[in-house]
């Protein structure tokens, strides 16, 4: 990985080749305005807050509060600040491949107007995901509530977008059930925060590793390319890298970039692909409840049960499943006949109905013989 730096205005060839692992040195606007059309997966943008912070902020013992302050989040009024933010928007959205998603996070000063202009440009909002801060900074002034919270807006290119989701991904990632908008992670302390030779903050806006993770995990594949324009310490790239993602991270100050490669150049590559992803559903191959009777693994006339032995069922040579309901006798699929016993309008009957798996009634899920033939089946392929 290299630090390169980049001119305000620069002309770019025909054909250039994207600087993939690269912290770019300059305006984040003119960085993004000379790579390629098209050519990113995905963009992650923590841009200047605007804060607007007035004086000094001090703890109830007067001890000082690290705020940011910098030049870089400083601007003359509103008017300034949404031209500054059409501006990275419109670069933004250039470089991403029309199925590409962004994601772009903020606080209350200024989360609103980047929505607005986003949409304004085109895009379209997927989720607004609210970050809870589990440990947030308290609020000393005491004039308000303490802000424990950011908002980070997913959006596609368009309304007819078909970004990238890893749905099954991050419902494993939550004990099996669905990942809901509402994340509740802390925000960067201790060791992860980096720090100068001083032992001050390097960045005062380092987001946590934990964050970028979920980012990257839901909605970015393995070998994508994710594109940062306000790096800043570096965590996208981090987490990019571990995560076996390409990462181009943009940032104007040279000590931050610094900071950034040699926190980058400590994190260890990515594992073998088939650790770092998770297959859509719609992506394995379709195994029909058949094949689980031609491979001898259920046998005609053998009893399927729910998982409460509430219902039951036996399965017949060709594959359906028959029923007792009240003394009349119900045929069809697994998913038919599970739906007709609970009196459902469907029912997924791979993770209904369960057999005994070792003839002592313990009963295991007959997906988990549609996992076994479809491992063997793409272990053929292979």
């Amino acid at each position: 990985m290299m630090l390169a730096a980049m001119p305000r205005k620069t002309k770019m060839s025909a054909a250039p080749a994207l600087p993939l692992d690269q912290i770019l040195i300059g305006d984040s606007i003119a960085v993004m305005n000379a790579l390629p059309p098209a050519s990113v997966d995905a963009v992650f943008a923590d841009p200047p807050y605007n804060l607007q912070l007035g004086g000094d902020l001090l703890r109830p013992d007067h001890s000082h509060v690290d705020a940011v302050d910098d030049d870089w989040d400083k601007f003359a009024d509103f008017a300034a600040y949404d031209a500054f933010t059409t501006a990275w928007l419109k670069a933004a959205k250039r470089i991403l491949k029309p199925d590409g998603a962004l994601w772009v996070i903020g606080s209350y000063h200024n989360i609103f107007r980047v929505g607005a202009i986003l949409q304004n440009l085109g895009f379209w909002i997927l989720n607004d995901v609210i970050w809870c801060k589990s440990n947030p900074m308290p609020n000393f002034r005491g004039k308000r509530f303490t802000n424990a919270h950011e908002t980070m807006i997913w959006a596609s290119t368009s309304k007819d977008a078909r970004p990238c989701f890893n749905y099954e991904a991050m419902k494993n990632m939550n004990d099996e059930k669905q990942m809901r908008s509402d994340w509740h992670l802390p925000i960067c302390s201790g060791n992860e925060r980096l720090r100068d030779g001083n032992g001050d903050k390097v960045h005062p806006t380092q987001k946590p590793a934990a964050l970028l993770y979920r980012v990257i995990m839901s909605s970015t594949k393995p070998g994508d390319v994710i594109l940062d324009p306000f790096f800043g310490s570096g965590t996208t790239g981090a987490v990019a890298k571990q995560l076996g993602r390409h990462f181009i991270g943009i940032d104007r100050e040279k000590t931050y970039a610094k900071h950034a490669e040699r926190r980058i150049a400590n994190i260890k590559p990515g594992a073998d692909f088939e650790f770092l992803s998770t297959p859509s559903k719609r992506e394995e191959p379709r195994i029909p409840f058949g094949f689980i009777l031609e491979r001898g693994l259920l046998r005609p006339g053998q009893f399927l049960f729910d998982e409460r032995q509430r219902h039951k069922a036996r399965v017949k040579a060709d594959a359906t499943l028959q029923a007792d309901m009240r003394g009349d006798k119900v045929t069809g699929s697994i998913h038919k006949v599970g739906a007709l016993v609970q009196g459902l309008p469907a029912c997924n009957g791979w993770t209904f109905w369960y057999y005994d798996a070792d003839g002592r009634g313990h009963l295991t899920p007959i997906d988990m013989l549609r996992q076994r033939v479809r491992a063997e089946a793409v272990g053929a392929a292979q």
